[in-house]
């Protein structure tokens, strides 16, 4: 149990950003999934910028690995340039 002031903010400053947190990752994952369903190409085309500016977030604030992040955009930009 926390004892000092600092500290039991610091717990309730955590608590927010871990649900922040879950809630951009989910919604990422969704959007992924989503992006993988698509079989139109033009479609998946205009999408991809926006999944690829979710990776790059959750990249940046250090949720998501920048090596997951980037694995992540090529295989994500591979499959929508092999859509017909």
């Amino acid at each position: 149990m926390a004892h000092h002031k600092s500290a039991k903010k610091r717990i309730r400053q955590d608590a927010v950003a871990r649900i922040d947190n879950r809630y951009y990752k989910k919604t990422a994952r969704t959007a992924i999934r989503k992006l993988r369903s698509m079989e139109v190409k033009e479609e998946a085309a205009t999408f991809l910028p926006k999944v690829i500016s979710m990776i790059d977030k959750l990249a940046k604030s250090n949720n998501w690995h920048k090596n997951k992040a980037s694995n992540l955009k090529g295989k994500l930009t591979k499959m929508v340039n092999v859509l017909s």
